[in-house]
């Protein structure tokens, strides 16, 4: 599948200039991978850049609304397929890119490992390790690592028999979720009552694991921790008060001094860089650690309007300035809900021309 570029706006070229000139000229251009329809977070970067640099988005489809948000945008292959870095890497030098991101987890891992190639060009992936991104994605490792390191976290068996034996022993009750051990966006998860559940779930899909049910307060946190200083800056913590496909539809903010020195460990134990988000469960006054996605959550947005601008952060290391502690800067009590929007094209041959703006419904 070949690279197929959309023009937003204006394009400023001087193809005499040396590179880290035109960098510099151009400003901070950011490249947002996987845009889909993370809307807010592409207007939150170009805000966040004033002027100082471009927002380029990328995405598989041309139906992906967030791209139409962007100063400029780019239809790409599937991540999977042979030489989709070479394209992006293409991307990049086209567009003076100095950093690139990625808002699905499977892309993360795959951006990670070839942080070297883009470094030679002059591009900061904004992401956590390769070894940190692999971590997240897997469900068991990351349960292994929490236990190991002495966290409260849902016990997790990929060996039915070995679930079954502490059933027997009475270590474990019913309900519990068997989901896949690698995933995200809360994908095929089932909640499962009894044995038989279990025995026809493990029949009809592979690669499974059962994992401890959590009754308790679900809640959400937003973290950045500076790529400079390697300190954490900036936490935002959310109760979740209804969930959908996956993600948070609605919540209220909340702090609470313990559970940030909690986080502050376990991130910096761990060694996470940047934006991170953690699902987190309030277990009869005990926090019990979830889920880790290294980058950007859906239910971001609200850390941003309650004034925690990551992005902010993002482009002052960007920058080269190191940021300075700001935990909870934020007022308590301020409701999330999200809404539905849509976004209007028609078409023009072979692309798509975006006739309105964003409207709710």
């Amino acid at each position: 599948m070949a690279i197929i570029h959309y023009s937003v706006t204006l394009k400023k070229n001087n193809k005499n200039l040396k590179i880290m000139k035109e960098i510099n000229d151009m400003g901070i251009n950011i490249l947002i991978l996987a845009a889909g329809t993370r809307n807010k977070i592409v207007q939150y970067f170009k805000k966040a850049l004033n002027g100082e640099g471009r927002v380029i988005a990328a995405d598989a489809s041309a139906l992906g609304p967030a791209i139409y948000e962007a100063d400029d945008f780019y239809i790409v292959p599937p991540i999977t397929e042979n030489g989709y870095i070479d394209k992006i890497i293409d991307i990049c030098k086209k567009e003076k890119i100095r950093a690139v991101l990625s808002l699905i987890d499977p892309e993360l891992s795959l951006l990670a490992a070839n942080e070297r190639r883009f470094k030679e060009i002059g591009v900061t992936v904004l992401g956590s390790s390769y070894e940190l991104c692999e971590l997240s994605l897997d469900k068991m490792k990351m349960f292994h690592w929490l236990n190991s390191h002495g966290y409260y976290c849902a016990r997790s068996w990929i060996d039915k028999k070995d679930f079954y034996e502490c059933v027997d022993y009475g270590e474990i009750n019913y309900p519990v979720f068997v989901k896949p051990y690698k995933g995200s966006a809360s994908i095929n998860i089932s909640k499962v009552f009894n044995k038989d559940m279990v025995e026809q779930l493990f029949l009809s899909e592979s690669d499974l694991m059962i994992q401890e049910y959590l009754d308790g307060q679900e809640i959400g946190a937003d973290v950045y921790i500076d790529y400079l200083s390697g300190e954490v800056v900036s936490i935002f913590t959310k109760k979740k008060l209804k969930m959908r496909a996956g993600e948070t539809d609605k919540a209220v903010s909340f702090k609470d001094n313990q559970l940030f020195a909690l986080i502050d460990k376990f991130v910096t134990e761990a060694g996470f860089r940047g934006q991170i988000d953690i699902d987190i469960f309030d277990i009869d006054g005990h926090y019990y650690i979830s889920e880790v996605n290294p980058r950007f959550g859906g239910g971001y947005p609200h850390a941003y309007e309650s004034g925690c601008d990551h992005m902010k952060l993002i482009v002052e290391n960007l920058k080269g300035n190191i940021n300075l502690p700001q935990i909870g800067n934020y007022e308590e009590g301020i409701y999330m809900m999200k809404y539905n929007e849509i976004k209007i094209l028609k078409e023009k041959g072979d692309e798509y021309e975006c006739i309105n703006n964003s409207t709710s419904r």
